[in-house]
């Protein structure tokens, strides 16, 4: 594993996942931090979310393929995900899902995480 070198614009980053529950993509994260670092480029951040992914300290979601989205809770929980604005709410409940021999075909599970899909109250608002 490389050495993960803490320069200011990595460190920005982490706090940035610590203090947003909102399991930003890239994209969010490179906004939200651009103007306070205007070197930073988005290649600096994926490369920085890839290191910290590899060391564990982040975990890498997708309930939308089209853009990957991190979650600094590393702890095994679970997700409410919705399916018009994509937010993503932890559930911090309790429950391991659990494959039989058959189910897993092969599979050696590493982590397993539950994802329920609907609409969020803003969302169901708007339908209305």
């Amino acid at each position: 594993m490389k050495r993960f070198r803490r320069t200011p614009q990595r460190l920005a980053i982490m706090k940035f996942l610590a203090e947003n529950a909102s399991h930003p993509s890239a994209e969010e994260i490179y906004t939200a931090l651009s103007g306070q670092f205007p070197t930073l480029s988005l290649a600096t951040v994926y490369n920085t979310l890839e290191a910290l992914k590899e060391r564990g300290d982040i975990v890498e979601i997708g309930p939308d393929f089209d853009k990957k989205r991190f979650d600094p809770v590393v702890k095994p929980h679970h997700h409410l995900v919705c399916i018009r604005c994509k937010k993503i709410l932890d559930i911090p409940a309790k429950f391991n899902p659990t494959l039989t021999e058959d189910e897993r075909r092969g599979f050696r599970v590493i982590r397993s995480q539950v994802e329920f899909h609907g609409l969020c109250p803003e969302c169901q608002g708007r339908r209305k």
